[in-house]
């Protein structure tokens, strides 16, 4: 996994998992992904050595991946936001190819519908 990809893998699964972490873990998590600190600034800010953040990064980064392999939680949200975008594409299509006012308010409610579920999930 390329480190850019891993950072933002990491970042994703905080929000989804953060809450298990301790508040220190969560700072540090915060500060080195999120606001894109060195691990001297985090060190520096915590008040703890600079290896003391990378082995604190490196524990919650575990816990954070074990929780995802046990749960699912993160892929399972992805996969229903594509299937809710997967049938907003097929309204919009359905509307642009019909040519009954009925089916094309039908195809409308329908993408409302998918966007109201995107939004409040």
């Amino acid at each position: 996994m390329i480190n850019t990809e891993k950072n933002l893998k990491v970042a994703y699964l905080f929000d989804f998992y953060g809450e298990i972490l301790s508040e220190k873990q969560q700072l540090a998590i915060e500060l080195y992904y999120n606001d894109d600190l060195s691990l001297r600034e985090v060190a520096a800010q915590l008040g703890i050595s600079r290896q003391g953040v990378r082995d604190s990064l490196k524990r919650s980064e575990t816990a954070l991946f074990e929780m995802e392999e046990k749960l699912g939680l993160a892929a399972r949200f992805g996969s229903v936001l594509t299937e809710i975008d997967k049938i907003r594409q097929n309204a919009v299509q359905i509307k642009s190819v019909s040519s009954d006012n009925a089916v094309c308010e039908w195809a409308d409610e329908i993408k409302k519908s998918a966007d109201k579920i995107a939004k409040n999930f």
